[in-house]
């Protein structure tokens, strides 16, 4: 509709309303503000400020980062800031990192610590919600030996129900806890007579339920130890 013939139609349906004058009803119409239009909100983000202890909220130093991918903290909130990345899923803001350059395990672990950064997650937290527990230890074993003692885990994890789904020998394998959830345990031979495992317990349904779990798994990778040492 035209600007005048839309400005007639208010003016003549104030003077039906109020029964003022032309004149005074167009008057009262023209100084009457135009109405904002609503922006639409943008995804909640923790503010960063000057203060702020990035490397404490992403939970890795300036340093490690810095030698890794070239950039600190605050270089990398900046740029991914400006890439709109607290709007993207993490597979996306991981992807946008790979195509700068970054090596792809440090493009996971800077989309990580941006997400705890700008408070898209909680440390331990998955990002669509849900709580994960890491938990490592090294053994004065070789890697066979280790892989043994996982593969017989009855000794050390007693009757927990845990049943095994995927395994690759000296590499890593996969089990299935009793409620549904993933327990992922990786291998590395860290020298002849020394060896890793890493072990992540996903999707955890609550904090404290990730907090019980995180000590129920340092009690029994504990166990393993005492068990290798008690068989040498």
């Amino acid at each position: 509709m035209p600007i005048q013939k839309d400005l007639k139609r208010r003016v003549r349906a104030r003077m039906r309303k109020t029964g003022e004058s032309y004149t005074a009803a167009r008057a009262r119409v023209l100084e009457r503000k135009p109405e904002k239009k609503r922006s639409v909100p943008g995804p909640r983000t923790s503010p960063v400020g000057p203060k702020t202890d990035l490397a404490g909220l992403a939970g890795m130093s300036d340093a490690a980062v810095r030698a890794k991918t070239g950039r600190d903290w605050a270089g990398w909130v900046a740029e991914l800031d400006r890439a709109g990345a607290a709007s993207l899923p993490h597979r996306e803001i991981a992807r946008w990192l790979r195509d700068q350059g970054v090596p792809s395990w440090w493009s996971q672990m800077v989309t990580v610590g941006y997400e705890r950064i700008r408070g898209l997650r909680e440390k331990g937290q998955r990002r669509g919600g849900g709580f994960d527990v890491n938990k490592s230890k090294t053994y004065p074993v070789a890697l066979p030996e280790l892989w043994l003692a996982f593969t017989r885990c009855k000794p050390w994890l007693g009757d927990a129900g845990v049943r095994m789904s995927k395994a690759t020998r000296h590499r890593s394998m996969r089990w299935k806890w009793p409620d549904g959830t993933t327990i992922d345990v990786t291998f590395w031979a860290k020298g002849p007579s020394k060896s890793q495992v890493q072990l992540q317990h996903g999707k955890i349904a609550s904090r404290a339920e990730a907090e019980r779990l995180r000590a129920f798994w340092g009690e029994r990778l504990g166990r393993v130890g005492e068990l290798l040492a008690g068989g040498r």
